[in-house]
């Protein structure tokens, strides 16, 4: 396990008694589960089904987008389907591939049971639709609100998601940490005015201001939000 490093370092002696985040907000498909590769195999198999070239590195291009906007590229790429169709299609496929085995990334169940217990506020923020996003959320069985793509008229990365989050919490978005990992979430998080943390995904994120990293949620501890509800940008440490 690598330990971020803080441009505010913590005082060990007082962290029991440094206020948590007032909520903490999290991303779905590739931050607290796997879904990428699930994603990308549905896309693979629609595109397929009509001679149409698809790679990974387009996949990867579409990671953390809005559904239609997915659906638009399917679609203007050759997939002579309705948006609303594509949408569906692969919303189905992905959520048949969650049902048979919810992919966790490594640390993200203890990361949520630990905010549980600690009686922080937790919510699901997704581009991903209702039929992903609910039985999702009742498998984890610990979110207080769930903010799918189908709720909001301006999807990642537009700030809307995070503040409709925030709002049905009732608390100021200001005081709360999202966690995502796509270009796409990391632009709605941040221009929300939530504390954004960044973990490492499929797709490459450029350093931004007030921006924070962290290589895998293993490394999440509640010192480490305290730290960012404090003010800290975490800066992960160089692979040795």
């Amino acid at each position: 396990m690598t330990t971020p490093r803080t441009t505010t370092p913590a005082d060990p002696s007082t962290s029991g008694s440094r206020p948590l985040p007032a909520a903490v907000l999290w991303d779905m498909d590739g931050t607290l589960i796997d879904t990428e590769p699930l994603w990308m195999a549905a896309e693979i198999e629609l595109t397929s089904r009509f001679g149409v070239p698809w790679t990974a590195q387009d996949a990867t291009e579409l990671v953390g987008s809005a559904m239609v906007h997915s659906a638009g590229v399917l679609r203007a790429r050759g997939v002579d389907l309705p948006v609303p169709t594509i949408v569906d299609e692969l919303t189905a496929s992905v959520a048949r591939g969650v049902a048979r085995q919810v992919p966790w990334q490594p640390g993200a169940r203890d990361a949520l049971q630990a905010l549980r217990a600690a009686g922080v506020p937790l919510a699901l923020v997704t581009s991903s639709y209702r039929p992903l996003a609910d039985p999702f959320a009742v498998a984890a069985g610990v979110f207080d609100v769930v903010v799918a793509g189908d709720d909001v008229t301006r999807p990642k990365p537009d700030p809307e998601p995070y503040l409709a989050a925030a709002r049905a919490l009732g608390v100021p978005v200001e005081r709360c940490v999202a966690v995502e990992d796509s270009r796409s979430g990391i632009a709605s998080a941040l221009a929300s005015g939530a504390r954004t943390l960044a973990v490492d995904g499929v797709q490459h994120v450029a350093d931004r201001t007030g921006l924070s990293r962290i290589r895998s949620l293993r490394d999440l501890t509640l010192d480490v939000l305290r730290d960012l509800a404090a003010g800290a940008v975490l800066e992960v440490p160089p692979t040795r």
